[in-house]
């Protein structure tokens, strides 16, 4: 099992990446008042069937040729089960993948949320050619990182600049850090 989300949903963001998606929407949500966390993923890969979205939630089962398991989706889903959340996956050949899982804040089996800067920060700079919008919500804060609002502005300078990856980074650290406020997650 993997030891943080962050971890989860980098690889959950590379499975997207391999449905050949040029858009990924990753939402982090933090509502300590229902006591709940719930991460978001949306696609618009090449999608899967019904029986290969089941599939997928199979330890058991890949379509990779490198190994005879598939683990990230089926950790993702017991790690939020385990800790009275939830998961649901949806996916239509054509139509992306939609995936949501939900934690409870405060359950003891609740692995952390992690360090999602550097999560983003890679998913941004080391895929320079897909669009990321990111949302990071905490009670009623929030900030939004947007790579198309991002190309808009800079034009032909790439994501994966140094000048412009060092913003990427510095903006995230610093709006996680004003949204969390005291709290670490």
């Amino acid at each position: 099992m993997m030891t943080e989300i962050s971890l989860n949903i980098l690889d959950i963001a590379q499975n997207s990446v391999s449905a050949h998606a040029n858009l990924i929407e990753i939402s982090v949500e933090i509502n300590q008042k229902i006591d709940l966390l719930t991460i978001k993923i949306n696609d618009n890969g090449c999608g899967m069937t019904a029986e290969q979205a089941k599939n997928a939630q199979d330890p058991f089962y890949t379509t990779r040729t490198t190994r005879k398991v598939g683990l990230g989706i089926p950790f993702f889903k017991q790690a939020a089960l385990s800790c009275g959340g939830s998961f649901n996956l949806e996916s239509a050949p054509g139509n992306g993948t939609r995936i949501e899982a939900a934690f409870r804040l405060t359950h003891i089996d609740r692995m952390p949320l992690g360090d999602i800067t550097s999560t983003m920060y890679s998913l941004v700079t080391f895929h320079p050619d897909i669009d990321f919008l990111y949302t990071y919500r905490v009670d009623d804060k929030s900030f939004i990182l947007d790579t198309k609002e991002l190309r808009c502005i800079l034009q032909d300078v790439p994501l994966s600049d140094p000048q412009v990856a060092t913003f990427i980074r510095d903006y995230l650290k610093e709006n996680h850090a004003e949204v969390n406020g005291s709290f670490y997650f």
